[in-house]
């Protein structure tokens, strides 16, 4: 008898146990279904919102994007002209400064030929207006291509000659028949050169 009340005890608990479990694992869903409910509803009141939203905000916001647009579109224009007027700028000097130089050399051509310089005072005059040339044009940001004992490059030097020099290396540049130079960083007149094989 004690045995047989034993065991339905041990039922009882078994059962009570597997109704506490079902029970859980029903609370448990009841809650997934309970926030997924909660979160349906959220969504659709955002969207009632949206809906109910004032046509004057809608116009605002279409205002404020298309001027933002706007500001990002003229900052571009700006870049862009100023890029393009600093261009204008070294093309212009570029150019002027190309019509100057056969002046310069010119100048170079006259110096040399005068035996004693220092006793002439027109030499003396000459020699004094090509260092104000030449003063001038350092100042802009133009320099003289090196050229003589240098290795040849055809983007700084223009070969017009090749000589046989054992005494010179290979590629080397021996002799300069018309001095090149650079406006900031760019060729604006190649050297003439004469380069050894």
């Amino acid at each position: 008898m004690k045995q047989g009340a034993a065991e339905a005890e041990n039922e009882n608990l078994e059962a009570e146990h597997a109704e506490a479990e079902n029970g859980e694992t029903s609370a448990g869903s009841e809650s997934q279904e309970a926030e997924t409910k909660e979160t349906e509803k959220e969504s659709k009141e955002s969207e009632a919102k949206e809906a109910r939203k004032d046509p004057k905000d809608a116009q605002i916001e279409e205002l404020q994007d298309r001027l933002k647009r706007q500001m990002a579109e003229f900052d571009n224009f700006r870049k862009r002209t100023e890029k393009e007027k600093a261009n204008m700028y070294a093309i212009g000097a570029k150019d002027i400064i190309e019509k100057i130089l056969p002046v310069v050399d010119s100048f170079e051509r006259g110096l040399a030929t005068v035996e004693n310089p220092e006793e002439d005072p027109f030499a003396d005059g000459m020699n004094k207006v090509y260092k104000q040339f030449t003063t001038a044009l350092d100042e802009l940001g133009v320099t003289v291509i090196e050229a003589v004992g240098k290795e040849f490059d055809p983007n700084l030097h223009n070969a017009v000659m090749h000589v046989e020099d054992e005494e010179a290396g290979e590629n080397i540049v021996v002799e300069e028949f018309l001095k090149g130079y650079m406006y900031k960083g760019s060729v604006v007149r190649h050297s003439m050169v004469k380069v050894a094989n």
